[in-house]
């Protein structure tokens, strides 16, 4: 279990400063690395500046603060896969340089689902205190009944 809290721990941590990097280069300084600003540069309207800030923030809060209900982390999760997804897809749409514009966020897409994957196992060993007994060694068990 100790292997899984710092793989999760290591992704979600990699997963938030890149959110948390964003937010604050959205916020401050939206003019670089492209003069126009990126909104403008992926032909995004401007209030999604806005919009996407905002829903980052809400997603870190999320995902970060403990005892969030596990619905709502899972809602942080879709929403930053998306976001990642579509940071993909709009630096395609407008030609812009396979390293780093469309291999970053997709790398940060894997991190993601890294640490999604580890939240959900480690969620599911919650009250194990033993390998004696769990539900997964019971059903690897060879039970023949007659």
């Amino acid at each position: 279990m100790k292997k899984e809290k710092i793989i999760y721990r290591v992704s979600t941590s990699i997963v938030s400063a890149v959110m948390l990097f964003s937010v604050i280069n959205f916020t401050f300084n939206d003019h670089i690395p492209f003069s126009e600003g990126a909104f403008v540069h992926l032909k995004l309207p401007g209030y999604f500046k806005v919009e996407l800030t905002i829903a980052k923030v809400l997603g870190l809060c999320a995902l970060l603060l403990p005892n969030v209900p596990v619905k709502i982390k899972d809602f942080a999760y879709a929403g930053f896969a998306i976001t990642l997804l579509s940071a993909v897809i709009a630096h395609t749409a407008v030609g812009d340089a396979f390293f780093p514009f469309i291999i970053d966020p997709a790398f940060f897409l894997v991190m993601l689902i890294v640490s999604y994957r580890y939240y959900h196992k480690i969620k599911a060993g919650v009250g194990r205190h033993d390998n004696k007994f769990n539900v997964e060694n019971v059903l690897k068990t060879k039970t023949h009944l007659y």
